[in-house]
Parts: structure tokens; sequence; C-alpha cells
């Protein structure tokens, strides 16, 4: 719960800090925003490549599981056969 009220602080402080007219750091918040926004956006493609990757590997391997039970399936309705 205390997380939660200081997470909440630091929110109004931050939004009462980038008003413009209070501090006048509006200026300075765009700057950075400027700046951030390239390697942000970088950042979350790359994240989004990895998780694509690791998802195509996870059908992979599904699919590797399925024909071995399928197999494993099929070696004991043989064996019951005979």
């Amino acid at each position: 719960m205390t997380a939660l009220l200081v997470g909440i602080g630091l929110i109004v402080l931050a939004v009462l800090m980038v008003i413009p007219g209070i501090l006048g750091w509006w200026s300075d918040v765009l700057a950075f925003l400027r700046g951030a926004l390239p390697v942000i956006a970088f950042l979350i493609g790359a994240l989004a490549v990895f998780i694509g990757i690791a998802d195509i590997k996870d059908k992979i391997e599904e699919k590797k599981e399925e024909e071995k039970e399928k197999a494993e399936e099929k070696n004991k309705s043989e064996n019951s056969e005979n």
C-alpha cells in the first residue's frame, strides 16, 4: 500500500513539474522527449523482434512435441495390435 501511495505521489509531482507556469520545465521536457523518442522506438522495436523470434521458436518446439506424441501413439497402437 505504501508503494502505491508513493507512486501516486510521484506521478502527481511529475505532472505538476511539467505544467507550464509552475516551474517552467515544459520546454526542457519536450526537448528530452524529442531526444529520447528515437531511442525508445528502437528499444521497443528490438523487444518486439525478440518476442517474435521467441514465439516462432515456441511454435516450432510445439510442432516437434506434437509429432513426437503422434509417433508415440502410433507405436502404442501398433504394439497393442501385436
